[in-house]
């Protein structure tokens, strides 16, 4: 798993299609930390919700789930969840001007919960320290899904090519000369897919949305490594932006195809469908 939004999207989707229990969305969560607080985003979203504000709660995962099950009603098969990966330049219909779209924007990442063009809920995480998540919750209007126009064939295809464009991009910057403290890539690229491991998936998940994600982190493994390469040359301000034009497009595809994985695995497989 990618990031806490993405463990809490699809797992608490899993919790209220019927799939899991909160425990296995707890358990999951506590891999990110094992203390989450919560605070409202301000005045407002508190008085709706009930969340303290200005200062954070020791919430659990069991308060954020509980504000979840407020915002779903327990009739519906589709969970009304989604994944959203911002960042500047590619903001999936967040509003950069709005506190929850510029947070959002900031940490690249954030869960929506209702439907869209409804009013709902956006939480965001921010990391308080080595075992603490804060979850910031704003009472706003959800955007329209912003992935419903990429399907999973689509975005499977898309990892294909992305793995080779990883492949070439971490060649082409190893042709420059490194560091050699920082280890060999292929033993990085591992521990870097080890750390994405230990995070699990719903069983539920349809193979084809495992293999987009596997895909997907394979990719960011190896973009990661490549971004980190240090090169023991100063870099031209030339090559940082050709070095940037290489690997900008490959990870907004690894932010798609992760988005849509996860809206559509545990929504195909409700219950009903």
């Amino acid at each position: 798993m990618s990031s806490p939004s993405a463990s809490l999207a699809v797992w608490a989707s899993s919790w209220l299609a019927g799939f899991s229990a909160p425990d296995n969305v707890i358990d999951s969560m506590a891999e990110w930390a094992p203390m989450h607080l919560a605070v409202a985003g301000d005045q407002e979203t508190a008085l709706e919700t009930g969340l303290p504000w200005p200062s954070p709660r020791d919430e659990g995962v069991a308060g954020l789930l509980t504000l979840v099950r407020a915002q779903v009603p327990s009739d519906r098969t589709n969970p009304a969840i989604e994944l959203l990966l911002p960042h500047p330049g590619a903001t999936s219909n967040v509003s950069p001007k709005s506190p929850f779209g510029r947070l959002a924007i900031q940490t690249g990442e954030a869960v929506l919960v209702g439907d869209p063009e409804t009013r709902g809920l956006g939480l965001v995480p921010t990391v308080e320290g080595p075992d603490v998540l804060r979850w910031t919750v704003f009472s706003i209007v959800l955007p329209p899904r912003a992935m419903r126009d990429f399907t999973l064939g689509e975005a499977e295809y898309a990892m294909r090519e992305a793995v080779r464009g990883a492949a070439e991009a971490l060649g082409s910057l190893q042709s420059l000369p490194t560091r050699t403290e920082l280890g060999d890539p292929r033993t990085r690229i591992a521990a870097e897919l080890a750390d994405l491991g230990r995070h699990r998936y719903p069983s539920e998940m349809s193979d084809r949305a495992l293999r987009v994600l596997e895909s997907a982190d394979r990719v960011a493994a190896i973009l990661s490594v490549a971004q980190h390469s240090s090169p023991t040359e100063p870099a031209t301000a030339l090559g940082a932006a050709a070095r940037e034009d290489l690997i900008r497009p490959l990870w907004a595809a690894v932010r798609k195809a992760r988005a849509i994985a996860l809206s559509t695995s545990i929504e195909s497989r409700a219950p009903g469908r």
